[in-house]
């Protein structure tokens, strides 16, 4: 088979590669769609695989081809999407049913061969069957979906609040769309790009806020009554948007962390002491995974959409690009702010 090989750092080829084959438990999947995750960005410029060489790609959709022995929930023909943590199942988070927290996890796309490739055989467990309505474009992006409702759940989300999302990435939109399918009262979203927020109004946020206008914290809380907001979603982790979320929680808000910060950050005693204040709750997210695995999550995505109330909207894609021109692809990162969306990879039937 084919599949585009990270050979070394910035080096990713498109080769001949050897072609997975299954085993009792697994199921192998004919790759459509294979999107490239910011997790993936590091992995390639800057040396973040675990070892030369690797296939990555860990958000994809495709057919299944073939189903190894004992495989009982999957067929031939079905269309799914991958869950791509394939969690050790023995130790306590396991037994617990916190998957995300596994220490002894492999990962599909980045411990072990991914979905960059002509095929990607994975375990039955991990195939998530979907209505084949569902475009393969948009089959490709269940795993940001499931982290963002894996969010909404950690936050102890409940409708009839008044909800920020920080960040208007595809993180953020889907967690916007998820707190309005459960009821909230107002969804508002925050960005610095008038660009995102449009999309983000096509989704269906109920307000936008441009956070580069000197007066976005006084329009923000204006919509809230001066009261603040019930809860509170930072989705892009940025030294900003972390600050941001102390000061437009309500008092008793709920506030939680999904977007992954990769700069220092610092807070002044006064912006800290908002947290005790307001007495505030603060939380993190990690991942998309609950009980039975691979969760509720994956579940009502597949679920919501195909009823369509989980939507998609062009504006999600950047580029959709041949699987052969990987290397292109990952270049386009090099430059800041070029990549505004998902590039997704595509095979070519």
């Amino acid at each position: 088979m084919k599949a585009a090989v990270v050979c070394a750092n910035e080096d990713v080829r498109y080769m001949d590669y050897e072609e997975p084959q299954v085993t009792p438990g697994t199921v192998k999947v004919k790759v459509k769609a294979s999107g490239i995750c910011g997790s993936d960005i590091p992995r390639v410029l800057q040396n973040g695989v675990h070892f030369y060489p690797i296939v990555l790609g860990h958000e994809f959709s495709g057919d299944v081809v073939e189903v190894g022995e004992g495989v009982t929930s999957v067929k031939v023909g079905d269309r799914v999407s991958g869950a791509p943590l394939v969690p050790c199942m023995k130790c306590d988070d396991c037994q617990k049913g916190n998957f995300s927290l596994c220490k002894h996890y492999s990962f599909i796309g980045s411990r072990q061969q991914g979905s960059n490739a002509d095929y990607v055989v994975i375990p039955e467990q991990n195939a998530v069957v979907y209505d084949p309505c569902i475009p393969y474009e948009q089959a490709a992006m269940f795993e940001p979906s499931t982290v963002a409702l894996h969010g909404v759940y950690q936050n102890q989300y409940q409708g009839g609040g008044y909800v920020a999302i920080l960040g208007g990435g595809t993180i953020g939109m889907f967690t916007m769309q998820w707190t309005k399918i459960f009821g909230s009262r107002k969804v508002v979203v925050f960005d610095i790009s008038d660009e995102r927020l449009e999309l983000a109004k096509r989704l269906g946020a109920d307000e936008v806020i441009n956070t580069t206008q000197e007066d976005y914290l006084e329009k923000a809380m204006a919509i809230t009554e001066n009261k603040g907001y019930d809860y509170v979603f930072e989705t892009a982790g940025q030294v900003p948007t972390l600050k941001m979320a102390f000061d437009v929680a309500a008092n008793k808000a709920h506030v939680c962390c999904i977007g992954t910060p990769h700069a220092e950050i610092t807070f002044t005693p006064a912006l800290w002491e908002k947290m005790n204040r307001k007495e505030f709750y603060l939380t993190g997210s990690w991942m998309s995974y609950s009980a039975p695995f691979p969760g509720k999550e994956w579940k009502l995505t597949a679920h919501y959409f195909a009823t369509g109330q989980l939507k998609f909207d062009p504006g999600f894609i950047y580029k959709k690009m041949p699987m052969s021109q990987a290397q292109e692809a990952f270049r386009m990162y090099k430059t800041p702010g070029l990549v505004q969306g998902k590039i997704l990879l595509m095979n070519e039937d």
